[in-house]
């Protein structure tokens, strides 16, 4: 199964904070991509990640050739057509920037979004910029479309402060683009809010096909009250249907895992190997046949409200 998105890498600040340098990444069979990457450092303000670092928001570019993107040549190498850059704020202190790469064929559909509400301006959130594949009469309706606080899933993850899942867009109520999700095979949504611009709500929105998952598995873990342990809150599996079974009772504990150490660091962790973890993920995943997973902090104030791990 070919997901949605190809490539997922992390960008981190040096000692000094002067530029943004390489920490790792998810590349599958892109390996000369990873060489390009690898060697690269960006500044405020200069090329995905930088831009990202500055707008304090996540920025979708739907050009890798003909923009200010800087790995051009690598990216068409590797039909690669557009990037999200999500930066990880705690506070006015950058963590990271977690930048996702999507492919270019004729068979990808799905769907990443970015909505923003400026409450000076309007009591509706509307689409900054979206990525469609193929979804094209999607795209025509979703830029058209605005949200209230707690409609949508936009709105939903809006007024909740929280990361949201819909598993089942074409008979949801809360899902409003619906019937334009069944025409366009759009079939599940992860929505995370984003804060970083002071003042302003940003949600991005991930929708995913059957045929093209955005990933495989999505899964949101969230501080237990004494704030000791992260446990489970939400999920959805391409594989394992009832697979939230497998954590009824797990207790991740700082550094223990993947998406533990993400938590106790603010800044995005990725395995390569995640049926090699020593906790209930690994037996998990060891079950579905999910190789490899990235985890990403939300974080308030430097204060974390949830993990987000997708897997690959």
């Amino acid at each position: 199964m070919k997901t949605f998105i190809q490539i997922c890498e992390i960008w981190v600040p040096n000692k000094n904070r002067s530029v943004l340098e390489f920490l790792g990444g998810l590349y599958g069979p892109h390996k000369q991509f990873r060489l390009a990457s690898e060697q690269m450092c960006f500044g405020f303000n200069e090329g995905l990640p930088g831009k990202a670092w500055a707008a304090r928001h996540p920025i979708i570019l739907k050009d890798l050739q003909h923009s200010y993107f800087k790995r051009a040549a690598a990216a068409q190498a590797a039909s690669l057509s557009s990037a999200v850059a999500l930066p990880i704020f705690a506070g006015d202190y950058l963590t990271a920037v977690l930048v996702l790469f999507c492919g270019d064929d004729a068979e990808h559909v799905g769907a990443i979004e970015l909505w923003h509400n400026d409450p000076a301006k309007s009591p509706d959130m509307g689409l900054v910029e979206g990525y469609y594949g193929i979804a094209e009469n999607f795209e025509y309706v979703s830029r058209r479309t605005q949200f209230r606080r707690g409609f949508g899933l936009p709105g939903l993850a809006w007024q909740s402060g929280m990361p949201e899942i819909l598993g089942d867009l074409w008979n949801s109520e809360r899902f409003l683009r619906k019937d334009d999700a069944r025409k366009a095979g759009l079939s599940k949504g992860l929505g995370i809010p984003i804060f970083g611009e002071p003042e302003q709500n940003y949600v991005m929105t991930f929708l995913s096909a059957m045929g093209t998952p955005i990933a495989r598995r999505f899964e949101i873990w969230i501080p237990q009250q004494d704030r000791e342990a992260l446990i489970f809150n939400a999920g959805y599996c391409d594989c394992v249907a009832d697979f939230a079974q497998d954590y009824a009772v797990t207790q991740l504990y700082p550094g223990d895992s993947t998406i533990s150490r993400a938590w106790v660091t603010g800044i995005p962790e990725i395995c390569e190997t995640v049926i090699e973890e020593g906790s209930a993920i690994g037996a998990s995943t060891r079950k579905a046949g999910l190789e490899s997973m990235v985890a990403l902090p939300v974080l308030e104030s430097g204060r974390l409200k949830a993990v987000v791990a997708l897997y690959f």
